[in-house]
């Protein structure tokens, strides 16, 4: 992937495109890595201890390594850059807020309840809880802290285990029902990390891309 350097969040803010035009850049640069765990990926690391962890590592990781797109020009690079900046800093200022929710999960048969767990669980999973991580295994975090964490992880074992369910019960609602509960939970989890470790230092977090 080509590097540009880019202006910092704190000098200039980028619109985000919204998620239909953002889904068709990321068909055309191939992403495997869908839009929804994309966006818990940077609320992650958003929140991660890691101040090292840059806006371009994320976004790297979104290919499999040595697979993320060639960027054939500056032109080319500074618009891919800014597209994706910008969904980031639309993530960042509602971090500011401290109000994350997750879309509500609707369903009307299993088959479809049962995907929508598999895409609520990776979004858990590979997009918070790895965009936390950012890549280290050894981060020194506070106890409670690293608690919450494992507890994120654990909420989003649940979501499986709600999908194998819903492929037995005759009545989804009864799922649907424990599936809001969960989402609930893994919410003030992660509104709890916000305001009691993101939002006091808040301020150094305005971190440029490269």
């Amino acid at each position: 992937m080509k590097k540009v350097k880019m202006k910092s969040q704190k000098a200039e803010k980028e619109a985000y495109i919204g998620d239909e035009h953002f889904v068709k850049m990321l068909e055309h640069y191939r992403c495997p890595t869908p839009l929804n765990v994309i966006k818990m990926r940077f609320l992650g690391a958003i929140c991660s201890p890691n101040l090292s962890l840059r806006p371009s590592d994320v976004i790297s990781s979104f290919w499999p390594e040595g697979e993320a797109p060639r960027l054939q020009t500056k032109q080319e690079a500074e618009l891919f850059f800014k597209f994706f900046m910008g969904l980031w800093d639309n993530i960042f200022n509602d971090i500011k807020l401290n109000h994350f929710r997750f879309d509500a999960i609707e369903a009307e048969t299993a088959a479809d309840l049962s995907l929508k767990l598999q895409q609520r669980y990776e979004a858990v999973e590979y997009g918070y809880v790895e965009g936390f991580w950012g890549g280290k295994e050894n981060l020194k975090l506070p106890a409670y802290i690293a608690e919450i964490i494992d507890s994120i992880g654990d909420l989003g074992e649940v979501y499986l285990k709600l999908q194998k369910k819903s492929e037995t019960v005759e009545d989804i609602s009864v799922v649907l029902e424990a599936v809001h509960h969960t989402d609930r939970m893994v919410e003030k989890a992660i509104e709890f990390i916000i305001e009691n470790s993101v939002l006091p230092r808040i301020d150094e977090l305005q971190r440029s891309v490269n």
